[in-house]
């Protein structure tokens, strides 16, 4: 194993954080490369426990010989977010000197690398991904970010750019065991979802917002619509988002059976010499994430579910209730569309315009940012 840290820019003096990464495996450049990392929204902590676990699986497949790829594992992939605790509150998901959210706006390289590689792009789909590669490489590299926020988007970038399968860990308010991938992709993450027990796949090209499993893929995607008709260009890494059910699901129990799932995929997929589990049943049909249904508070109260998540429910149901004492008023929240009650917000007070709860449904229902703002 191998231990690495990657500074970042600092916000203020005295402020410098870094990145830790460990890496395993051979250094044969040949292999297949493996990237994982976990809490990129900091108050997500669930995964960091997964990561912790897959450090000491990975460790013991490597000293046996047994890895058949590279893998980068980051256990905090957001140092300056696990520094953000407000009254005993921790914060974590967004940046405070701008508001953004850490999961987003990762930098998409398709049209700068298109221009450097027009001229040297061949029918070689295996040299063109190698060029690719070096290309996004060097363009990382080059890249001189001004501050903290930026500086970590393009570490977490760089450690991932050489990767064939990237792996995000994440966790939700509430929720059920579920994941983001694209179509393209989830013939390949099918097998993951199955070993998880996810209850919920959401699939979609492009959802907005440039979360870092998409902005992964988001550069091959880019050169095979630019050069479709004149050179072949591979897919690029396969990624997906797991959102290990939600925030307070923390424990020895569910981190080494999600690790354990994670590690008999790698096994699955030929890159960890060990016979692979059979494959459990899928337990729902993936879905398109525009056909999510997103159920908000018309005003202000308390909220009071009448349906827990895991359940299947009906377009018209009433899933929960808004209390206002003061008009007396109990306000019926009702699902928009027939799915599964995948994920709920943790608080039990809601503001008015909160979004309260979300349903899987299974036809397209919305266009435009598909994730949750």
């Amino acid at each position: 194993m191998q231990t690495r840290h990657h500074p970042l820019v600092g916000a203020s003096l005295g402020t410098g954080r870094a990145i830790t990464s460990y890496r395993f495996g051979p250094g044969d450049e040949s292999l297949p490369s493996v990237y994982i990392q976990a809490s990129l929204h900091a108050d997500e902590v669930p995964g960091m426990v997964v990561a912790w676990y897959l450090k000491q699986f990975f460790a013991e497949l490597e000293d046996e010989g047994r890895l058949r790829a590279r893998i980068t594992l980051v256990p905090a992939a957001n140092p300056a977010g696990l520094n953000q605790h407000w009254f005993g509150v921790h914060m974590g998901r967004f940046e405070m000197a701008s508001g953004h959210d850490f999961n987003r706006r990762f930098p998409s390289l398709g049209p700068d690398l298109a221009m450097r590689l027009r001229d040297l792009l061949t029918d070689d789909a295996a040299h063109n991904a190698r060029l690719i590669r070096a290309a996004m490489r060097d363009a990382l590299a080059a890249r001189k970010p001004s501050t903290e926020l930026e500086s970590q988007r393009v570490e977490l970038m760089k450690l991932a750019c050489d990767a064939d399968l990237v792996i995000d860990l994440h966790c939700d308010w509430e929720a059920v065991a579920h994941l983001y991938t694209t179509p393209d992709a989830w013939p390949a993450i099918e097998p993951l979802a199955r070993l998880l027990g996810s209850d919920a796949h959401l699939l979609a090209d492009v959802s907005g917002g440039e979360p870092f499993d998409e902005a992964c893929g988001a550069t091959w995607r880019y050169l095979r619509d630019a050069f479709a008709d004149y050179h072949p260009i591979p897919a690029g890494p396969t990624a997906v988002t797991l959102e290990l059910r939600g925030v307070r699901d923390v424990s020895h129990e569910l981190a080494a059976l999600d690790a354990q799932a994670i590690v008999d995929y790698l096994a699955h997929c030929g890159l960890i010499d060990d016979e692979a589990p059979a494959l459990p049943a899928l337990r729902a049909p993936a879905t398109p994430l525009a056909g999510c249904g997103y159920v908000y508070a018309p005003h202000s109260g308390v909220i009071l579910h009448k349906r827990e998540i895991g359940e299947r429910v009906r377009a018209g149901e009433v899933i929960a209730e808004i209390l206002d004492p003061f008009e007396d008023r109990l306000t019926p929240l009702f699902a928009g569309t027939d799915g599964l009650l995948y994920a709920r917000h943790w608080t039990r007070f809601a503001t008015a315009g909160m979004l309260v709860a979300r349903i899987a449904g299974e036809g397209v229902a919305r266009s435009g940012d598909l994730l949750v703002p």
